[in-house]
């Protein structure tokens, strides 16, 4: 089969569907990997690396004309328009974009959308949201010392003592531990929530404390334990107590990175504008929620804002900000996804038997009537 890697054209988007690495197995597996020139260059990977490993450099047209395309966000319009009826595209398709998904279907092409898979063991190695989340959570601490004017770490100097950074960490998923891993390397003293009670184990075995707010009903307690392996939205008594938690905390913290996310929906509220409005000046908000309204109200998506002296940081790629393995990570998720739907002759097989094939499908092509 003729695979093709087309240069990402969303703006910010540095990362690339395949690395050298990937497309090495691709050829030894029989298949014609045509690379458009420069996909991999903001990843570090320029076109000599694909060339040395048997890919061949092509045009946006050629990459797109592939039988299967990989890809790392969804075409754009005038991307789809390049891509032949019946072909196959695999990457992060944002399977909630309805408008989307309806042109790729009038593209008459098969599409399968990587965030789609569940949150099982047998799909962990091709889980693009933990891979890429994983990265956020790192690339967010980072981003937060880089705004943040003072120290992380405790130091004790000739001329006095400086304080650790005072860290909150809402949200406990694959980006909040991560998150509070990296801080932990840099000398914060952190803190975390999350509505989930499983994940308090996992929260100071990092090092944080876990701010718990108490149960008080047999459905809070089993609305906590999520779905999925994803939160689900509390009841409104429970995330009364769990605000004015957080507003005690926040106030108290020199950072605050919110990680809280529900596929598919809005993003919750966690950090109120009043508590923004008590934080001490030269605190740093990071909000990884910013592309699906942010999980606080000031947050301005892909801007740095300061708000009385509180900057609050709304970057909605900052996977992209680690393009190099970013990449890396993703080319692999995509590699193992491939292996359920590609026989050992390279051929195209759907099993919708098999669940994260089923889920991951967004559309599939039609095939035309022989007159």
């Amino acid at each position: 089969m003729q695979i093709g890697i087309p240069r990402e054209t969303l703006r910010g988007e540095t990362r690339v569907a395949a690395t050298p690495e990937t497309v090495k197995k691709y050829v030894a597996q029989g298949h014609k990997v045509v690379v458009q020139a420069g996909a991999g260059l903001n990843a570090s990977q320029p076109d000599s690396a694909y060339e040395a490993v048997g890919a061949t450099i092509g045009s946006a047209a050629d990459a797109l004309g592939a039988q299967l395309v990989l890809k790392v966000r969804a075409p754009e319009p005038a991307e789809l328009a390049q891509m032949k009826p019946g072909a196959v595209l695999v990457g992060m398709l944002n399977p909630f974009d309805a408008e989307n998904n309806a042109r790729m279907a009038a593209a008459n092409i098969t599409a399968f959308a990587l965030e789609a898979a569940p949150r099982t063991t047998r799909a962990q190695s091709m889980d693009v949201l933990s891979s890429q989340a994983n990265i956020a959570g790192y690339k967010a601490v980072l981003v937060a010392a880089h705004h943040y004017r003072r120290f992380m770490p405790m130091l004790m100097t000739a001329a006095g003592t400086v304080k650790a950074a005072r860290v909150l960490i809402l949200g406990a998923g694959v980006a909040g531990l991560q998150a509070i891993a990296t801080a932990k390397r840099l000398g914060a003293v952190i803190e975390a929530s999350d509505v989930r009670p499983a994940v308090k184990e996992q929260i100071e075995s990092l090092g944080a404390k876990f701010l718990d707010v108490p149960f008080l009903t047999d459905e809070e307690r089993e609305i906590a334990q999520g779905v999925g392996g994803y939160a689900r939205p509390m009841p409104p008594d429970w995330m009364k107590r769990q605000a004015e938690l957080v507003h005690q905390r926040a106030i108290q913290a020199d950072i605050v990175i919110t990680t809280a996310l529900i596929p598919g929906r809005k993003a919750p509220v966690l950090l109120q504008e009043a508590t923004v409005a008590q934080m001490k000046p030269g605190s740093v908000v990071v909000d990884l929620a910013a592309a699906q309204g942010g999980n606080c109200p000031l947050t301005v998506a892909d801007q740095v804002v300061n708000h009385n002296g509180v900057v609050l940081i709304g970057h909605t790629n900052l996977a992209s900000m680690v393009a190099a393995d970013a990449s890396a990570l993703y080319a692999r998720n995509v590699l193992d996804f491939l292996k359920l739907i590609l026989d050992k002759e390279g051929r195209l097989v759907i099993n919708k038997e098999d669940d994260i094939v089923a889920a991951c499908l967004m559309t599939r092509r039609v095939e035309q009537a022989v007159a």
